[in-house]
Formats: C-alpha cells, structure tokens, sequence
C-alpha cells in the first residue's frame, strides 16, 4: 500500500537532511562509535538547519510548527545512515514537551533559543539503580529550603548523560505522598554537588553517551521547576509519555524497514548451490512474511503519528504501538541476520550492529510487559 504521510513540505526538509547525514554524519560515526560519544560541534551545526526544536516559537529561534511528520522525518533519516549514536530523538520527542509546555516565559527565554540551536544538549532523568518502568519508585529527593530545592539522589542510563546541559530530574518533594509528591526540576550543567558518573558501556548504541548521574545536595532553585505547582511531575510524565513510546515506535519500524531492505539486496546477489539465495522457498516465505508485518506495523504507526498531531493518541494506542513494534524490529533483524549467515554475524556488515542496537528498544521507554499491563487495564476484565 502507498504511504501517503508526508507532504511536500516535509520531503522538501527530508532532502536537506539526507545530504546533511551524507556529509557531516555518515563519514564520522564510526569513529563515534569508538570514542562513546557525539561530538557537540555536530549538534551545533544540525541547529544550524533547523532540526532541532518543531514547536518552538519563532520568537525563542524555533519554527512554531507542531507537527510530529517533521520529528518522524528526522528519526527515519537518522535510521537509514545507520547513525544510532545521535541523541536527537530524545532532545526532539521526549524533552522538547516539557520545556516547550510546562515552562512559564523567563524559563523559556533562558532554556528554547539554545535548545533550538544546538548549543544547550538536553536529557531526561528517570531510571535509578532501583527504579525503571516503576516511577513512583523514585528515591531522589528535593527537599525545598527558601528560594532553592536541595536535590540528592542518583539516576542511571540517562541518554545524553555526558553532553547534556540540561537535565529534566525526577525527584520526590514529598515522599510521603506517592505519585502526588513528584515534582520536575531543570538542573543546569556547573550546578555544584551534580557529577557525571562513567559513560556506560553498552551492548550497542555505541556511540550514544549513556551515563549515570549523581546529585549530592544541589542546589536547584526554584526557578528551575517544571509547572506552576510542586508535586505535579508525575501527572506530567504521564502525559508526555504517549509521543515518546511513539518516538521509539517510529525507531522501530524505520529500523525494521532498513534492515530488510538491505537483507532483499542481500538475497538477490547472494549465491548457495549455484542460484541466488532469494530463489530458495525457505528465504522467500521468511521475506513475505517480514515484509507482510513491516508494512502493517508502518500504516499503525503512521496513523498514530496523525492522531498524536491532532492531540488524539491516548496512552493505550501508544502502548499498543510501542510494544509490537520494538518485538517486531527485533524479529525482523534478527530473521535478517540469520539469511546473511555468518556474514551477518560480522560487524562489518550493518545487519550486525542494527541487530545489537535492536534490543534495549524493547526495555526502554517502558518495558514490553509494563506496556501490555497498560493495555490489559484498558479492557474492563
């Protein structure tokens, strides 16, 4: 079936970015790869085109336009480079939200213009050593004296860990209070007591800093929270979550998609006794049948994606979307890797790294299993 979700205007910014991953990504990632990090200069040079911030205001340097086509654009090109290291979907889908909606105009002076440039790197601090798809198991603290919150705690596997200029933390204001007792505080890079752990070494994702982050009696001033009320975090979480589950759903199939491509070009060159491995019945029902559920998880979520411009995408579709997904890129590129044969198994074939960066899509953004307890709530029995 055709896909009929972009219109001109966003294959228009599409071109521009294909030839910006050619010349200033594709060329160094691999290199990336090996240092663990993203070089901030690059960030600096996408806001130069315009890529980062989609519902900004144009009076604090963005475009002012909502619509979650041109992020997914992004996402698809980022996916089709192989460049699984940029951190830019979390800058774009999951932080941009709470900086965009929940700040009042000073913070939004302070924080947009460079979140829209490039030039102040953001993250999202949920995960601790104890808590992961469990938010209300949250043990950082802030504890309000005066004019400043005093913020300890520790936070894992924060993307963006080691660039980032800006960190939404999760925290307890009042413990006592459960899910009414979370509140969202920005703590700004050079803060005194906030340290960077070790960038963690990952299964994959290589070139993504990934770090944990310790927080030893910050001083966050109250300035720095997130909404007009103490202890509304995690009502806010919650509405913000439906477009980052959305966000690796859009990973998910645009990973999907790639890799069984690749494998196609694959199976039509590859020879085993005397004819293409394409031609073997085996290889094509394994093909029809990827290709079938590729396609059918890209219309879904391509309609998620309008729903979520029209403010409709509830935290079930979501759920739904995220979910099947993540299992399914992992299916697929692992059904991939396994027609390479051993090729597939060496790094210098994409399949091979696709298939190591696959499998945290599952786990992050809330687990497969916390993601269909969602769903199971949803149907009344």
């Amino acid at each position: 079936m055709q896909r009929d979700l972009f219109e001109e205007e966003h294959l228009l910014f599409q071109e521009t970015l294909r030839e910006f991953m050619a010349r200033e990504v594709a060329p160094h990632h691999d290199q990336w790869e090996k240092d663990g990090i993203v070089p901030r200069e690059v960030w600096k040079k996408a806001g130069e085109i315009g890529m980062f911030g989609f519902g900004v205001g144009e009076e604090y340097g963005g475009s002012g336009i909502t619509d979650f086509r041109y992020n997914s654009v992004i996402t698809e090109e980022i996916i089709r480079a192989g460049a699984s290291g940029l951190g830019w979907g979390l800058h774009n889908d999951v932080v941009a939200p709470y900086l965009t909606e929940l700040t009042n105009e000073e913070q939004k002076q302070r924080w947009l213009p460079g979140f829209v440039s490039g030039e102040l790197i953001s993250a999202i601090a949920m995960t601790e050593p104890g808590a992961g798809s469990d938010l209300q198991g949250v043990r950082t603290t802030a504890i309000r004296e005066g004019d400043h919150y005093v913020l300890n705690g520790q936070k894992t596997f924060i993307t963006n860990g080691i660039n980032s200029d800006l960190v939404v933390v999760v925290a307890k204001t009042d413990p006592s209070a459960g899910a009414r007792g979370t509140t969202l505080l920005v703590v700004e890079r050079g803060m005194e007591g906030f340290e960077r752990g070790r960038n963690l070494e990952k299964v994959g994702l290589k070139a993504q800093d990934t770090a944990e982050l310790f927080f030893d009696n910050v001083r966050v001033p109250v300035e720095n929270r997130l909404g007009e009320n103490e202890g509304e975090g995690f009502f806010q979480l919650m509405n913000n979550l439906p477009q980052e589950r959305l966000s690796i759903a859009v990973v998910a199939v645009a990973a999907a998609e790639a890799v069984l491509e690749m494998t196609l070009e694959y199976c039509r060159n590859r020879q085993a006794f005397g004819r293409n491995i394409g031609k073997f019945q085996n290889t094509r029902f394994v093909l029809a049948e990827l290709a079938t559920e590729v396609e059918i998880a890209r219309h879904y979520v391509d309609k998620c994606i309008l729903a979520l411009n029209a403010r409709q995408l509830s935290v079930v579709d979501a759920a739904k979307a995220k979910w099947w997904t993540t299992e399914l890129q992992v299916k697929v590129i692992d059904r991939c890797l396994q027609l390479h044969g051993g090729y597939g198994y060496m790094m210098e074939y994409p399949v091979a790294k696709a298939w190591l960066d696959s499998r945290v899509q599952t786990i992050y953004g809330g687990t497969t299993e916390i993601m269909k307890e969602i769903i199971g709530r949803s149907l009344d029995i």
